[in-house]
């Protein structure tokens, strides 16, 4: 906890620096998660004074690289608080990994608790965006500390758990799915892989029958990663920057935020 408040009180500082300048530059740290392990996390910050509107942003299986940087950018140009764990390489886990780790989801938890500690974050429940891999820690988080999290979007997220067999990725959804009443805007384009359609598809119909919030938007033309793809089709650059206008909306909403994205 000490180690905590001392990291909170230097990056105050930086901060500052970064509000005056005007710019969205990151600030990388280490925290600790409840097991004792590293966690590499980093924070853009919006330009001016807060406090922010927070956000957590949870990278996918592929690694926390340079376009998850600029999406974190963005967000913070949007006016967003912006925490990103690094729930890989603190633990040394190869890029791309088939198996979901449970005890990275400690890495996560760690990156939400510490946004809930900065000075410069409204004090609310956060908004969550995560990719890929991402939204099924983001439900799993939601499940357990439901209080704490004010809406979701999903990049073509996970909705059911990497390490299940295969009928249930065919068939059935992550359980947290029917426990959460979390806000969820699920995001995909229509050529990404049909199993990710099905069991996304599968969730939306089961939060809206509960009567959680939730919204599914599908691009056409677009495929998997279609927001960040090295060779991205004409089509695909217009989906980015309609998602990230539709994620930007949906925190706002259910983040209370005024028309300037700011905490009420």
């Amino acid at each position: 906890m000490k180690r905590l408040v001392i990291a909170v009180a230097i990056l105050a500082q930086t901060w500052t620096v970064a509000a005056l300048a005007g710019e969205h530059d990151l600030v990388r740290i280490t925290v600790k998660a409840s097991d004792g392990s590293d966690v590499p996390l980093e924070i853009a910050t919006p330009a001016g004074k807060g406090p922010f509107p927070p956000v957590l942003f949870i990278h996918a299986k592929r690694g926390y690289e340079g376009d998850e940087r600029a999406h974190v950018r963005e967000l913070a140009a949007q006016g967003f608080l912006v925490v990103a764990p690094d729930w890989q390489s603190g633990r040394f886990i190869e890029r791309w990994p088939s198996a979901h780790h449970p005890d990275t989801e400690l890495d996560v938890e760690a990156g939400l608790d510490f946004l809930k500690s900065m000075p410069n974050a409204c004090q609310q429940a956060v908004g969550i965006v995560g990719l890929s891999r991402g939204p099924y820690y983001a439900i799993r988080l939601a499940a357990k500390r439901g209080a704490d999290i004010a809406a979701i979007v999903s990049y073509y997220g996970h909705m059911q758990n990497p390490n299940a067999p295969e009928p249930e990725q065919l068939f059935s959804i992550a359980p947290e799915i029917m426990q959460i009443s979390t806000p969820v805007l699920y995001l995909i384009g229509d050529a990404d892989y049909e199993l990710r359609r099905i069991n996304g598809g599968r969730a939306f119909y089961a939060l809206w029958e509960r009567g959680v919030p939730t919204e599914w938007q599908q691009y056409p033309m677009a495929r998997r990663a279609f927001d960040f793809r090295p060779d991205q089709s004409p089509e695909e650059k217009i989906a980015t920057r309609h998602a990230r206008e539709r994620a930007k909306n949906w925190l706002a909403k259910w983040m209370n935020l005024t028309p300037e994205m700011r905490c009420k």
